[in-house]
């Protein structure tokens, strides 16, 4: 066999095996739709319109660029394995030629324009948040997401959405994991977000913090959300079903633990998922003007610390050294309620901890209230003024 036979081979079983890989690989991502599969090679399983154009363009440039080295590589070894000096061949010389000149630039040209045509046509229909049948803000913050139903059926809705994976799962830099990890490990929250099927779904984005991105791979959405701005984006899911994506934008430790799940379901069970979210939310309006008992508060206070607070403050309340302030013997919890409750409604900056504490009004009073007492009556904190009262947070509001 000459050399450029075997040369032609081995191209040929390359490409054999690229393709075969591919194909596993989609196979394997089938089976398991809306996130990531173990050896993953291609894309996700497309569920919507945008996605299956960007995995259509994928393909194709793919195909283009293999094309394109195969030829140039397949030309260039041909060259040198067939007129090699040994053979007796010698060098040529010659001048530029025009003909030559005018291919390399017109077919390269042709090439990028066949790419970039349907790749524009992608990227406006992209852009292209308008009619939409529900608006929903998404807030980025260290490191959970804040979702608000803004328009269409729903609207009102407002909830946080905090990575629900154990800690037992993850570990820590000095404490090894003490649980197997799930299925869905690192890409499971507690409230997830809830669309209807075949429904145009507007996702405003903006953040209190630092950059974040709000990313579902299976929708095709990728879009930043930054402090002080509002981007959006969209998505219209053609398949029920639950996808997750990742905040990818790195913000911070705890950038891994910011996960979003999408769960897409028809009109009825939407329906009923509104009226269920809506009853839950009339239910957590408590009266402002009942008075709590200390027990009752810290109860509820640990259970909207461990949601909120922990991450940073850490559970026995030392914080993170260089970076979040301690709660245990703080000045401001031990000190005067009011301003603790300021600091908690406003957030605060500070010199000696770079990160700053964020505001957190979208607690309810009796959240903030319960928190607050909790951490004034918790570790070694000793507070003078040990209770606050859902009524001491409304007034502070005003």
């Amino acid at each position: 066999m000459t050399y450029v036979k075997r040369l032609q081979a081995w191209l040929f079983g390359l490409a054999i095996s690229a393709g075969l890989a591919v194909s596993t690989a989609a196979m394997a991502a089938d089976e398991i739709t809306g996130r990531p599969t173990v050896h993953q090679l291609n894309l996700q399983p497309p569920v919507t319109r945008i996605a299956a154009e960007i995995d259509t363009l994928h393909t194709w440039m793919m195909v283009v660029c293999v094309a394109i080295f195969v030829a140039v590589f397949g030309v260039m070894f041909y060259s040198i394995i067939k007129h090699r000096r040994s053979l007796g061949h010698k060098p040529a010389t010659f001048h530029e030629s025009t003909a030559v000149e005018l291919a390399w630039t017109i077919v390269p040209f042709l090439i990028v324009i066949g790419m970039a045509l349907p790749a524009t046509r992608t990227v406006v229909a992209m852009k292209d948040t308008s009619n939409a049948d529900l608006t929903i803000k998404a807030t980025g913050m260290q490191w959970k997401w804040g979702y608000d139903y803004l328009k269409g059926e729903g609207e009102g809705i407002s909830f946080l959405s905090n990575l629900s994976t154990p800690r037992s799962q993850v570990g820590s830099p000095a404490l090894a994991a003490t649980e197997a990890r799930g299925e869905n490990y690192l890409l499971e929250v507690d409230n997830e977000v809830v669309v209807p099927v075949n429904r145009k779904v507007r996702i405003v984005l903006t953040a209190n913090d630092v950059i974040h991105a709000w990313t579902i791979p299976a929708f095709g959405v990728k879009q930043d959300a930054i402090p002080g701005f509002v981007r959006d984006t969209w998505f219209r899911a053609e398949k029920i079903g639950t996808y997750r994506g990742n905040c990818v934008e790195l913000c911070g430790k705890e950038h891994a633990f910011m996960p979003i799940v999408v769960k897409v379901v028809s009109d009825a069970d939407y329906k009923t998922w509104v009226a269920g979210k809506q009853k839950e939310m009339a239910a957590l309006a408590d009266d402002p003007t009942k008075v709590w008992t200390i027990d009752e508060l810290k109860t509820k206070g640990e259970k909207v610390y461990t949601t909120n607070c922990v991450v940073c403050h850490q559970a026995n309340g030392k914080g993170v050294p260089g970076a979040f302030a301690p709660l245990d013997g703080s000045e401001v919890v031990n000190g005067p309620k009011a301003e603790q409750i300021n600091v908690v409604l406003n957030g605060k900056k500070s010199g000696k901890y770079p990160a700053e504490m964020p505001a957190w009004k979208q607690l309810s009073d009796s959240d903030i209230a319960a928190v607050i007492t909790y951490t004034r009556n918790s570790w070694s904190n000793k507070a003078a003024e040990n209770i606050v009262q859902p009524a001491e947070v409304l007034a502070a509001r005003k």
